[in-house]
Parts: C-alpha cells; structure tokens; sequence
C-alpha cells in the first residue's frame, strides 16, 4: 500500500484528472459539428449571394465612335466588364468561339447586336440581354443571337453543372475506398487509374449519350470526366497515404466542400466573389467544368489550362500514393 509524502511546511495538491474518454468525444462532436456547418454555410451560401460580374470578359466591336460609346456604358459599371475591342463582328464571334470573351456587343446603325454563349454559361448570356437592353435608346431593338448555343437536350446548363459534384464525389469515394481496403503503392495507383475510366464512360454514356447534354466527341468528354475523377481521387488517397486517416478528411473538404461551390460551372467563375472564382479553377471540380465546356462545345478551345491543372492534381495524387507505398513497405520491414 502506497502512501502520499509532504515535505513539512509545502501543500500537496493533486493535478485534475482528465475527463473520461465518452465526455471528450461529446465536446468533439459539440465542437466539430458546428464548425463544419459554419464552413459549408460559407463555402455555398458566400458565393451565391455575392453572385455579380467581376472583370467579366466581353467584347465590343464596330465603328470606332459607335463603339467608343457602347465601351463607356459598359465601363459606368466599375469592375464589372473587362472590355475587349475588336474591329469587326467577325473578329467578335471568333472571340467567343475561343473562349476569349462570353459575349460581344456590335454596335450598328440600328442599335446594338449582341452576341451571346449560351454554352459558356447561359447565366451570363441572360446578363449580358439584360445589361445591353437596359442600356440601349428607348424603343431601339437590341438582335440577339446566341453563336455557340447550348443543346437542346440542356439549354439551361442545368444537366452539366450537376454533374460535378458526382464527379468529385465518386473521385472522393474511391480515394477512400483504396485508402481503407489497404491497398498501396502500384496496386492502389492501378485501382484508382481503373476506376476513374470506368466512372469517365458511365458518366458520358449518362451525360452524353441518355441526356444530351453534350455535344462534342464521345471519347473524348469520356476522357475528361475520368479525368476529373482521377484527379480528385489521387489527391484524396495521396494525401491518406501520406497523413494517414487524417488525410482521407482533407482530402474531401478541399474537393468537395471547397472545390464544388468555388467551380464555377452553374454561373462562371467571373461571377463568383473574388477570390472564390480563381481559387475553383485551380481545384479538380472547376477544371473539371470548365475542360469539359471546352471539348463539348468549343472544339477544345481553351482547353489547355484546365487540362494541366488536372493533369497536376493527378500525376501529384499518384506520386504520394506511390511514396506513400514505399514508406509504408519499409516500415513494415523495419518492424520485422
């Protein structure tokens, strides 16, 4: 039997005892599930409320003094448009089909002719209708047409803003069921690559081919969509393999909490508030989106971009599964 011992003239005081393990786990919870609410009320709710153009680029073209005083209109609204000129209509519409500018404005002897994207984004070709008919003379018509138009079977855009998340969430998905099966190394790499292929042509055949929501080569929206797994699902397994569990969490906020609200794709990243817009396009889900607007309906104009940024993602997910499986290989070895 053990006994406590005082020096003579000191106080003996015992440390608290911690609190029991079921009390920590309720103060986590108290704790965490506010935060996470708090974060995902911002990451969703901040951006669409703060919807409205930011540097939005548009483009004015025709006869120098006609344009001159459709470019000031547009400039009365500070930050809204970055204007760029060009001389004719035809430069205009080049312009749009390059993915250089949502829109242009022509100005006429009979008023304004606008052109719009509606596959770019059909949020900001209502805008744009909007914008130029407030702005032009009172009973002068304003000719709209739309020169790369949505598809018919999706003319709101409805169809491929709603399938990024899926996206990100089947890459998130297989990230973490590689992680928790143990798979490692080039057997995870090789699990990971073949999911994302598979999700890449069930996703098209649902998209493309049932849907019609787009229009461009089969294989290659196919290629896009696995693409856009793969890169979620190595940043997901990547960071697992190297963080451990800790990382599988990480992993999923950034591409899902993060990723999914900052893309983009149901507006356009200019109408997000900064930096939210560019902070999307650098994540898979916005690179995702915006690749796949490009290959669909734009001939794979501005394509290069998103590509190398999930291209990056990707290849940099791969790696850490990859490391991760050779730490891990020698752990074990050490241990025996």
């Amino acid at each position: 039997m053990s006994s406590a011992t005082t020096t003579p003239g000191t106080t003996s005081t015992a440390a608290p005892a911690p609190p029991p393990a079921g009390s920590r786990h309720v103060i986590a919870v108290l704790v965490l599930v506010p935060t996470l609410v708090a974060l995902a009320l911002w990451a969703f709710a901040w951006p669409a409320a703060r919807t409205a153009p930011r540097d939005l680029p548009i483009a004015v073209a025709g006869a120098p003094a006609a344009a001159a005083g459709v470019e000031r209109q547009l400039q009365r609204e500070e930050g809204a448009f970055d204007v760029h000129r060009y001389e004719d209509e035809a430069a205009a519409r080049t312009a749009i089909e390059d993915r250089d500018v949502y829109g242009a404005i022509v100005a006429t002897e009979h008023g304004p002719r606008l052109l719009t994207a509606s596959a770019a984004s059909p949020v900001v070709a209502q805008l744009l209708q909007q914008a130029v008919t407030a702005q032009a003379p009172k009973g002068a018509p304003v000719q709209v047409e739309d020169v790369v138009a949505a598809p018919p079977g999706d003319p709101r855009g409805a169809a491929l803003s709603a399938s990024v998340l899926p996206m990100a969430l089947a890459g998130v998905a297989a990230g973490a069921v590689v992680t928790l099966l143990g798979l490692r190394g080039l057997r995870a790499a090789v699990a990971l690559v073949g999911a994302a292929a598979l999700v890449g042509i069930v996703a098209a055949a649902v998209t493309h081919s049932w849907l019609g929501a787009l229009t461009g080569d089969w294989w290659t929206e196919a290629g896009v969509l696995a693409l856009s797994t793969l890169a979620a699902s190595a940043a997901v397994a990547g960071l697992a393999a190297i963080l451990g569990r800790a990382g599988l969490g990480l992993g999923a906020l950034t591409v899902v909490l993060i990723g999914n609200p900052f893309s983009g794709v149901a507006s356009a990243p200019q109408l997000l508030p900064e930096p939210a817009g560019a902070i999307g396009q650098w994540l898979p889900p916005g690179a995702g989106g915006t690749l796949l607007r490009s290959v669909s309906f734009f001939d794979a104009a501005a394509a290069s971009g998103p590509a190398l940024t999930l291209a990056a993602w990707a290849g940099a997910g791969l790696l850490l599964v990859l490391l991760g499986g050779v730490l891990r290989g020698r752990q074990s070895g050490g241990r025996a």
